[in-house]
């Protein structure tokens, strides 16, 4: 700190007091050093303190809660922080912050609309913009809302002017994935509503930071065609929201999938009015400068199981997760910077060496180029073919040279793809034609992806490391490249380094400087018999890792679980630097770590947004637990139909005035 201060001790500890949340960008951290200039109790400066040199941030790290038991069962029904974090200056000062957990609403909340009104959060609309209803119990019919909100982005837009907003006017878009039961507990709604997906107006304090939502915009998606199960979701380098829709619905079983039919029958009144093929894109939401939003979706990307994808700073190349049983890495280079309209659609061959541990030598990586498109003709092609047009599938073997066997999408086909229906396959069934030409399309639930810049390297996380990875089992495809001795169910997150200079397999330039080059594991989870609580894979580690973000600013990489073998999910926090894994919140049990994004700069906050879903999901693991929990959960959260929307916020525990 400054070495000759004339700093009021009392002010410093008014502004400590009243800052809820986490001082990093550089107007935080101006606002808490008391070694940039003097102030006495009225903040008027007395002196003129001597030029110092800048005291800047040198780190950031955090300090593990234990997981709770039933010795605390509240706090497994809860959102529980038990965390801390710790902000290194380069002056060799510190500030210690007690992290707790800030929800903006829990979904079936009635919230402000901006209008003076309200409106349901998480409310589900059909294509017209109604409400959908639901009427499992007689006498109390209501609109559906979920209970498993995902993807949030917070973001600002230039000249942003919202009635009600006193301070800063920031910005989350917040999309909904699924709802998972009827009020009547029996009825399984996943995959049968259309999602919704809000803009949420959010006050910052000028002060202390600190977010409460003003305004609730329900984002209409009419235009295209409803969204279909929007699961992770990151920020663009030019501050739009990328959505996903994952589980691409199988289009030659569409017309008897009782799923497929139920979600059309509540987006357009018919079981037979959608069309397959406008699901399994990325969509991408634009906020507007009063809290409303315009959305398109982009078809060239790949017909994928699209979880969380990540631009790379070239704002071209796109890294996606494909969550999904023989899944694969898929890349795309858009042909212009900030638009992802039109480019070229890469899938990955895994060379030899692949391995889970981490202390393995990374397994290389080439390139196969599935097709160049723009999203207008994918889209055409989408609303002009039939799944028979572009290729013929068979589930048995039709004892025909002309078909090809492959492994896609957890099934075992073959296919021939139609004269002249390359692009369409490519685009349209890219799971399939990626497995037939050749791609290593053998990963388990690969689900968030992120990307460190600075040391150019990819992050991506497998769920599940199991069946199609397993060497020997019926999914697992011989020679492709990815093959473990036995199933790692707790999952692993990868790393991937990023280079330029690459050519795909036949032979052309890859116009990027950020393609993976290669694999390899960075944090394994371990299974483990179950111990006293339930858990079936160690509760000190990873286990099953879905959401991925990284902070430049803190070198942290941040992982949200999705477990079925964590009795409480976790979100983790991994410096990359100093290999130091911290447990920073426990959701409630049988609820799943959503929604994460770290934000390091907005106005000088920084931020750390985490949602949950489906609290008291019970599996067998919970067997032990789910007596007690079961009414603290139904009390917390609308009879288990709620959940919470929310963000990490920072408490003062202790600071330091000067230099020891």
């Amino acid at each position: 700190m400054n070495p000759n201060p004339d700093v009021s001790r009392r002010r410093l500890l008014r502004l400590m007091g009243a800052t809820p949340m986490l001082p990093l960008g550089a107007g935080g951290v101006a606002a808490l050093l008391a070694g940039c200039g003097g102030g006495s109790d009225n903040d008027t400066p007395t002196t003129t303190a001597p030029t110092t040199p800048a005291v800047t941030l040198a780190s950031v790290s955090f300090g593990s809660m234990t997981a709770p038991t039933l010795a605390a069962a509240a706090a497994m029904a809860t959102t529980s922080v038990g965390s801390t974090m710790t902000v290194n200056f380069s002056d060799s000062s510190k500030l210690d912050f007690k992290l707790s957990y800030q929800p903006f609403f829990i979904t079936g909340d009635m919230v402000p609309n901006g209008n003076g009104g309200t409106i349901l959060a998480g409310g589900y609309y059909d294509i017209n913009n109604k409400a959908i209803v639901d009427t499992t119990v007689a006498g109390k019919e209501r609109q559906f809302f979920s209970d498993s909100p995902d993807g949030t982005s917070l973001l600002t837009v230039p000249n942003a002017n919202v009635a009600g907003v006193k301070g800063n006017t920031v910005f989350a878009v917040v999309q909904f994935e699924y709802t998972t039961w009827a009020q009547d507990g029996k009825t399984d709604m996943y995959g049968r509503l259309p999602s919704p997906i809000a803009v949420l107006t959010l006050d910052q304090d000028k002060t202390t930071g600190k977010l409460t939502l003003v305004k609730y915009h329900n984002v209409d998606t009419s235009s295209v065609n409803g969204l279909w199960i929007t699961c992770g979701a990151s920020l663009s380098p030019w501050g739009t929201h990328l959505s996903s829709e994952e589980y691409e619905p199988n289009a030659y079983l569409a017309a008897s999938d009782a799923q497929f039919k139920a979600f059309s029958k509540n987006l357009y009144g018919d079981e037979t009015t959608a069309n397959p093929y406008n699901y399994g894109h990325l969509p991408e939401v634009t906020v507007n400068t009063d809290g409303t939003a315009s959305i398109k979706k982009h078809y060239c990307l790949g017909r994928i199981s699209h979880e969380l994808v990540q631009v790379m700073p070239d704002n071209r190349t796109v890294i996606m997760g494909d969550d999904a049983t023989n899944s694969g890495y898929f890349v795309f280079v858009a042909d212009k910077e900030k638009d992802l309209s039109a480019g070229t659609l890469y899938v990955a061959k895994v060379g030899t060496g692949f391995s889970l541990d981490p202390a393995a030598a990374a397994a290389p990586l080439t390139w196969i180029k599935l097709g160049s498109a723009t999203s207008a003709e994918i889209r055409s092609l989408a609303a002009s073919l039939k799944p028979a047009d572009i290729m013929d599938v068979k589930t048995a073997d039709p004892a025909d040279a002309t078909y090809t066997k492959v492994t896609a999408n957890g099934r075992v086909e073959w296919l021939k793809v139609k004269a002249g229906m390359e692009k369409a396959a490519a685009f349209l069934e890219t799971h399939r034609y990626a497995a037939l030409v050749g791609a290593s399309m053998g990963f388990t639930k690969m689900e968030g992806t992120t990307v460190n810049i600075k040391d150019k390297i990819a992050y991506s996380a497998l769920q599940n490391c199991q069946s199609s990875m397993v060497a020997g089992h019926a999914l697992n495809v011989p020679g492709n490249g990815i093959s473990i001795p036995k199933a790692l169910n707790a999952g692993a997150v990868m790393m991937l380094n990023l280079k330029g200079g690459q050519k795909d397999t036949a032979g052309s330039a890859i116009d990027s400087e950020w393609m993976p080059a290669d694999t390899k594991a960075l944090l394994v989870g371990e299974d483990i018999a179950a111990d006293a609580l339930g858990n079936t894979a160690n509760p000190d580690k990873v286990g099953n890792p879905d959401n991925l973000k990284f902070s430049e600013k803190m070198r942290t990489l941040f992982i949200g679980e999705d477990s079925s073998q964590h009795v409480n999910n976790f979100l983790w926090a991994y410096n990359v630097d100093t290999k130091q894994l911290a447990r920073l919140l426990s959701v409630p049990a049988g609820g799943e770590s959503t929604g994460l994004h770290a934000v390091d700069d907005v106005n000088g906050w920084t931020y750390i947004m985490s949602n949950f879903q489906h609290p008291g999901d019970w599996g067998g693991i919970h067997a032990g637990v789910k007596g007690t929990l079961e009414p603290l959960i139904k009390a917390n959260y609308k009879d288990k139909f709620g959940a919470a929307v929310g963000y990490l916020t920072g408490e003062l525990a202790q600071f330091k005035l000067a230099k020891a």
